[in-house]
């Protein structure tokens, strides 16, 4: 089912253009909006002992700080943090002084990350209509982007972002280019991922019925034969997972800060 890209929009609409769900900017949600964080993995590629949603961005630890994008932003109305089962108490207190903004459940994962965020989706609360899906080590998405997904999503019933793919790109064989792809219609997938919260349950139900493995929420949804609507990312809406990552990401902190 091919995915169809949408604007960014700029600025937030005047309350004339507002949907009635729709809080104004600085408004708090009435909790129809959940986010689900996973951040239950072991991040190996980093290297180290200590799992990469907890390394530091300069003050921070990255999962804090991915966290609090979703806390401070007015749709969102409770928050799901899948945590490493060994870390349960660890991330609980990390994401305390959050919790006094909104509702923020911290629950153990699974062994994979479809199984973190279905254990995730168990914890969302039942008023919510749309639930986000981010990674907890993308500390740099955007309050536009949040919102432009959870637009999106209202819309269409479900919502990634991702930027076109601009470097080509070669099927390789056994070590050999076999054939170059075409890549005019390619573009790279990014968190955050937006749903109505019946068609991500309906998605998971059937990718677990099915034994199926997917790589992102809108893969199970694909599967259902529902269109996924595509709107621009962010060249800064990094996922760290090297430690060039990292020191990448330590210096944009740096700079913003």
């Amino acid at each position: 089912m091919r995915a169809h890209p949408e604007h960014v929009p700029r600025q937030g609409r005047a309350r004339s253009g507002r949907r009635p769900s729709e809080p104004e900017p600085g408004e708090r949600s009435d909790g129809r909006v959940a986010a689900i964080i996973p951040a239950a993995g072991a991040g190996r590629r980093m290297g180290g002992r200590t799992p990469k949603q907890f390394l530091r961005l300069t003050t921070a630890p990255v999962l804090l700080v991915t966290v609090g994008h979703f806390a401070r932003h007015p749709a969102v109305g409770s928050i799901v943090v899948v945590a490493p089962a060994a870390h349960i108490d660890r991330v609980a207190r990390l994401v305390r002084s959050l919790a006094r903004r909104l509702p923020v459940t911290v629950v153990p994962g699974g062994p994979e990350r479809q199984d973190s965020v279905r254990c995730g989706l168990a914890a969302v609360p039942e008023a919510a209509d749309i639930v986000l899906v981010h990674d907890a080590v993308r500390p740099f998405v955007s309050p536009a982007l949040i919102t432009a997904v959870i637009d999106a999503a209202r819309r269409h019933g479900a919502a990634i972002c991702a930027l076109p793919v601009r470097e080509t790109v070669k099927r390789v064989v056994d070590g050999y280019v076999e054939s170059t792809v075409d890549r005019s219609a390619l573009w790279a997938v990014q968190t955050p991922q937006a749903f109505r919260a019946a068609l991500l349950r309906e998605a998971h139900d059937k990718a677990r019925r099915d034994a199926f493995r997917g790589t992102d929420e809108a893969m199970l949804v694909e599967r259902l034969g529902h269109p996924v609507r595509v709107v621009p990312g962010s060249e800064e809406n990094v996922k760290l997972t090297t430690p060039g990552d990292l020191r990448r990401a330590r210096t944009l902190r740096r700079r913003r800060w």
